[in-house]
């Protein structure tokens, strides 16, 4: 009987697990005083992201407006803390991206890995900034309400 129970319960944690899939959100808060180093700016954007960690398939959202022209690269850039550059890790779109941008990028375990320590960011390029104008540290949760509220158009 003992054993009926658990191989029942094996079973149905087998068949579940699939719907179990943890989606993680992600969001940043883009700006000038970001970037390293900083730049003035009016231009200011939002990401928001959920990691799907069955598929290693991460969907995004940039939006951003007010640059000093227009955008000529979008990416999410790591392994860096805040304050700190690193190379592209997932470039966002392809040149000259428009906002809202959306997409998706199938991620590798280190880049999970690196994205779930707080350790990737997202920035935006104009002519006048070509290491980026604007930038945001990429964090867990969804983008915070208020900042939803008053996201670019």
């Amino acid at each position: 009987m003992l054993r009926h129970g658990l191989l029942a319960t094996a079973l149905m944690l087998g068949l579940l697990s699939p719907a179990l899939a943890a989606k993680q959100q992600y969001h940043a808060i883009l700006s000038g005083k970001s970037e390293v180093p900083p730049t003035t700016t009016a231009g200011k954007g939002t990401l928001a992201a959920t990691l799907d960690t069955t598929t290693k398939t991460l969907d995004y959202t940039l939006t951003f407006e007010g640059l000093s022209g227009p955008a000529t690269a979008a990416h999410f850039h790591g392994p860096a803390a805040p304050g700190a550059n690193a190379p592209v890790v997932v470039p966002i779109d392809g040149p000259n991206p428009t906002s809202p941008v959306t997409g998706s990028a199938t991620l590798t375990d280190e880049q999970i890995k690196d994205l779930q320590a707080k350790k990737w960011y997202a920035n935006v390029h104009t002519a006048a900034n070509k290491a980026g104008e604007i930038r945001g540290q990429v964090l867990r949760g969804p983008l915070p309400k208020a900042k939803a509220a008053a996201k670019p158009k």
